[in-house]
C-alpha cells in the first residue's frame, strides 16, 4: 500500500498537472477504520456545517461536498438537503462513497479545476482536504468552488493548521481492533519543512491472513489566514473565520456576493 502526493515546485516556478493518487483501495478502507476509532464525529461536524449554512442561506436545498472522501459527511447531509453531490480525486475514495451512498452522485475531479455545469446553494470542503494542494493552487481551488455557488450561496472550507498553530516534530498513534481479529497500528510523525507539514505514517495491519506493513508520506500546506482570505475575496466571496472550527483547525465560512 502506498499513498503519494505530487506538489508544484514553488521555488523553481514549475507547475504540475499530474496529480498522483492519494490513497489506494486498502488505504482508503484503513482511513475509515482509523477515524472511526478516533471517534471523529462526522454527524456532529455535519450538524455544525448545516447551522452555518442555514444562518446565511435559510432556504438552502442543494450542496456539493468537494474532497468528499469516503462520504461520511454526506451520509448525514443527504438527510438535511434535498439535493447533495460529492466530488473527489481518488478512485478508491469515490468507490467507498458510492457504495455507502448509491443514490448520491459522486464525481471524479480535481478541486482546483472541475466543472459540473451546475451550481449549488452550498459548497463545502472539509477534513483539511484543501491543504493537499500547493499554495499556487489555493486561489484556483477557491475560485472553482465559488463558481459552483448560486448568488448568496455559502462556501465552507476547513483548512489545515495555520503557521501559528502548526506543531513541529509531533507523533500521533492509533490502534484499532475489530471483533473479527483485524488489528491496525498506525503511527505518524509530522515535521515542518519549507512551510509544509510532512506527515510520515506507518501502518501495521494484522488479520487471519498475516501481518503487513506499509508507509506513506503526505504533504499538507501550512497556509496563512491572509492567503485564504485573499483567495476568497478574489473569488467574489466574503469570508468569516472561526478559530476552533470543527476539529480545532479553524473554519472559513464565506458567502458569494
Amino acid at each position: 500500500m502506498k499513498a503519494l502526493r505530487k506538489r508544484d515546485e514553488e521555488m523553481t516556478g514549475t507547475t504540475s498537472t499530474d496529480h498522483s493518487v492519494l490513497f489506494d483501495a486498502e488505504h482508503a478502507k484503513l482511513f475509515d477504520l482509523v477515524y472511526t476509532a478516533r471517534r471523529k464525529d462526522y454527524a456532529a461536524e455535519s450538524k455544525a456545517v448545516v447551522q452555518h449554512i442555514r444562518a446565511r442561506k435559510p432556504g438552502a436545498r442543494s450542496l456539493l461536498d468537494v474532497g468528499c472522501g469516503t462520504g461520511e459527511h454526506l451520509r448525514s447531509l443527504k438527510d438535511v438537503f434535498f439535493d447533495v453531490e460529492g466530488l473527489d480525486l481518488t478512485p478508491a475514495m469515490r468507490e467507498l462513497a458510492r457504495n455507502k451512498l448509491p443514490q448520491v452522485p459522486i464525481h471524479a475531479g480535481d478541486m482546483s479545476d472541475f466543472a459540473l455545469h451546475r451550481t449549488f446553494d452550498a459548497v463545502i470542503c472539509l477534513h483539511s482536504s484543501i491543504a493537499f494542494l500547493p499554495l499556487s493552487r489555493l486561489k484556483p481551488a477557491i475560485a472553482c468552488m465559488a463558481r459552483h455557488l448560486n448568488p448568496g450561496g455559502v462556501l465552507i472550507v476547513e483548512p489545515w493548521y495555520s503557521p501559528e498553530r502548526a506543531t513541529d516534530r509531533t507523533v500521533v498513534s492509533d490502534i484499532v481492533r475489530r471483533d473479527d481479529g483485524l488489528t491496525i497500528a498506525r503511527v505518524s510523525r509530522g515535521v515542518i519543512r519549507d512551510g509544509e507539514h510532512h506527515l510520515e505514517t506507518h501502518f501495521i495491519v494484522a488479520d487471519a491472513d498475516g501481518v503487513r506493513h506499509s508507509a506513506d508520506t503526505q504533504v499538507m500546506g501550512i497556509f496563512r489566514r491572509e492567503e485564504y482570505q485573499a483567495a476568497f475575496a478574489g473569488a467574489g466571496c466574503d469570508p468569516e473565520y472561526f478559530e476552533d472550527g470543527l476539529a480545532g483547525r479553524g473554519l472559513f465560512v464565506a458567502v458569494r456576493r
